[in-house]
């Protein structure tokens, strides 16, 4: 028998790495004789380095950098094949948790972010993936840019240092003092989201409320981000030919341009970047088809099941779609179920199931989230060999 497991990490409280080792060890007290094959899943978002580390091998790397207050941080990045390829998330740097109670996507700046990538430019590597999701900010990636060297500067001449309030008083922006590393690194940005970079559907409006912003805050946001990005296509103009960047992007609608506070716009529009579905590019990089072959079962997961990831192609729903062309059965082992979840029963031959059991708050379920979804693997695979059992008796 073999068992691959491939879930996402449950935000805030499970890594995906984590859910890996307590699933193989759940699984082998039930099944001794099983393969087990364990592939950490993420899509950009927090736990996309260690989710990647553990699944292709390298080394989680440590680096002080700042927060999205501007706050110094512990962050990791990782390094893979043999130091020439980094991989950056800017959960690590930049992320909601870190803005705590007064998170402000007004104060907040990706300069953490930016001094991460920069950390790595520096060590020589030849292909940077950049993991968007998660994010405080709201600035478009102009602290990111100012870190690698570009300037912003208001009418008076100052130099602003990047934060969403600030992007409404850009005057002039200078990017040939960029890193010249970054226009010779092949650069992947993953991002979870398809949004562009402005409108109903942009960045501002559909993220910014759960990053603190207030209805007022959604106005200034929006108009300083149009501002911003008419100033950013008038210096890719002025300085494609010097800096080889590569024109004719369009950083205010290409999907996944809005990641992030619009992180993706200045990733993809000033940095080359390729932008990259982020379940899409994980499944690739792990060799996802490959390692999923003669599987007799996967078990996935996420932090909550519901239509979104189906609709919108989440892990859960990619992973179902990608095993019912492989003929493999799916359980989905979930923190919880919304609405729209059972459609997931629709993609080739999958079933649910939820870690909670018991009535709890969701403070109470974060915090005890490791015995929980230990109990639930327990159950599951004793469930599973029992079937196996009550299988065998049918066939006799």
């Amino acid at each position: 028998m073999k068992l691959v497991f491939a879930p996402d990490s449950f935000k805030g409280s499970l890594r995906s790495a984590e859910m890996t080792e307590i699933l193989s060890e759940e699984a082998a007290k039930v099944f001794p004789e099983a393969e087990l094959v364990c592939i950490p899943i993420a899509d950009g978002g927090e736990g996309t380095v260690e989710a990647l580390i553990a699944s292709c091998g390298g080394t989680l790397e440590s680096a002080m950098t700042l927060g999205p207050d501007g706050a110094p941080v512990q962050a990791l990045y990782g390094l893979m094949d043999g130091g020439t390829t980094a991989v950056v998330e800017m959960a690590q740097a930049s992320g909601l948790p870190l803005a705590g109670e007064d998170a402000n996507p007004m104060m907040a700046s990706s300069f953490g972010t930016g001094l991460l990538i920069r950390q790595c430019l520096e060590l020589g590597v030849s292909k940077l993936y950049v993991g968007l999701g998660g994010s405080a900010t709201n600035d478009g990636g102009m602290g990111m840019l100012t870190a690698l060297g570009a300037r912003f500067l208001d009418a008076r001449g100052n130099i602003l240092t990047g934060s969403g309030s600030e992007l409404k008083l850009i005057d002039r922006i200078e990017l040939d003092g960029l890193m010249p590393e970054i226009f010779a690194t092949e650069i992947h940005v993953i991002a979870d989201v398809n949004n562009p970079l402005l409108g109903e559907t942009g960045a501002t409006y559909v993220y910014g409320p759960q990053k603190g912003a207030t209805d007022m805050m959604l106005l200034q946001l929006e108009e300083g981000m149009k501002h911003y990005a008419n100033m950013l296509e008038a210096a890719i103009r002025r300085y494609a030919d010097s800096l080889n960047i590569i024109t004719g992007r369009d950083i205010r609608h290409e999907p996944g341009v809005g990641a992030a506070g619009g992180m993706g716009a200045a990733l993809y529009g000033v940095m080359n970047g390729t932008l990259c579905a982020g379940i899409d590019a994980m499944l690739e990089t792990v060799r996802f088809a490959e390692r999923v072959q003669g599987a007799d079962l996967l078990i996935t997961g996420e932090g909550r099941l519901d239509e979104h990831s189906i609709v919108y192609g989440k892990i859960c729903g990619m992973i179902a779609a990608r095993c019912a062309q492989a003929g493999i059965p799916v359980i989905a082992l979930v923190g919880s179920m919304g609405p729209g979840a059972a459609a997931l029963y629709e993609i080739g031959q999958t079933s649910i199931m939820t870690v909670v059991n018991e009535p709890m708050t969701v403070k109470q379920a974060i915090e005890n989230a490791r015995d929980l979804y230990r109990d639930a693997a327990s159950r599951m695979f004793r469930m599973l060999r029992m079937g196996q059992g009550m299988k065998e008796i049918l066939n006799s």
